[in-house]
């Protein structure tokens, strides 16, 4: 059997494995609107469920340095505190009672006692520059660490500029690693769609990757799922939701409607698996939350 020949079976395979897939237990064509937010989060650029509360949600803005508590019920604004300068912060992320933030240029900051008078900032920067554009941060609870998901392959890094990377950060030793933990590279977007059934949404799908000379995917939002361990992540250009295995392999795509999603930037799991997608103010089109629930096939 060759190579391609066992790709495919394996990808044909995952496909009939659809039923256990976290992926397939949401609706994304009938989320459920939270709410509009307020014009503070128009440009709404990450989302992740606060510490301690089930009921409300973190946020931030691509242009103040500023952590936005947010009513997951209402998307009612409850309070927004100031963490650094402005710059282009781009995801959020709770692990514990610490919150993290990711701005495009790679830089971490890890606010504790997040709201308090003993509120601290710790800062970390990373190898990754604005070239590689991070726009996603999700907390991988099994491995400890944090991964950052870079828009762009930045040049002359020695790595695939048909590719999109995902690096990892670890938490016990604020390191980050050398090289790409995930990698979502066209040709293996191209293989997955190649051994796939044949629908509407495949066909827009196939419009996307294969039909256009460039690369278009740009990760714009990550989340590790609690209960299955998969990786989402959407990208905001094409509006491309992909879902990738613990593993690495590419378990479902599907694009969302525009509509609805004028443009995703954040996504944030409850620990029941309750999904959270945040998407940023677009022409006439509110900034808005959107919640989706975990529908397990019994």
């Amino acid at each position: 059997m060759t190579r391609l020949s066992l790709f495919v079976s394996l990808a044909c395979f995952t496909a009939a494995l659809a039923g256990q897939s976290a992926a397939r237990a949401y609706d994304y064509a009938a989320p459920q609107l939270v709410g509009e937010l307020p014009p503070e989060l128009d440009e709404i650029s990450g989302l992740s469920v606060a510490p301690g509360h089930r009921s409300e949600l973190l946020a931030v803005q691509d242009e103040e340095g500023k952590i936005f508590r947010i009513n997951a019920k209402t998307g009612g604004l409850i309070w927004a505190i100031t963490f650094w300068k402005d710059g282009d912060y781009e995801a959020v992320e709770a692990v514990g009672e610490d919150v993290w933030v990711a701005k495009s240029t790679g830089t971490l900051y890890r606010v504790t006692n997040v709201g308090k008078l003993n509120q601290k900032v710790d800062k970390y920067n990373t190898d990754l520059t604005s070239k590689n554009d991070v726009e996603g941060l999700a907390y991988d609870k099994n491995k400890n660490r944090l991964l950052l998901a870079c828009k762009k392959d930045a040049k002359d890094d020695g790595n695939d500029k048909n590719g999109r990377y995902i690096y990892a950060f670890d938490l016990a030793t604020k390191t980050l690693s050398k090289k790409p933990v995930f990698s979502i590279e066209l040709e293996t977007v191209k293989n997955y769609l190649a051994a796939c059934e044949k629908t509407t949404d495949h066909e827009r799908l196939c419009d996307f990757f294969i039909s256009r000379d460039d690369y278009d995917l740009a990760p714009s939002a990550l989340a590790v799922h609690p209960i299955t361990g998969q990786l989402f992540l959407t990208s905001s250009v094409g509006k491309v939701l992909m879902v990738l295995n613990p593993d690495g392999r590419i378990d479902y795509m599907e694009r969302l409607n525009k509509e609805l999603f004028t443009q995703p930037e954040g996504l944030a799991f409850a620990e029941d698996g309750t999904l959270f997608i945040s998407t940023e103010k677009k022409k006439k089109a509110h900034a808005r939350v959107y919640r989706l629930s975990y529908k397990v096939s019994r």
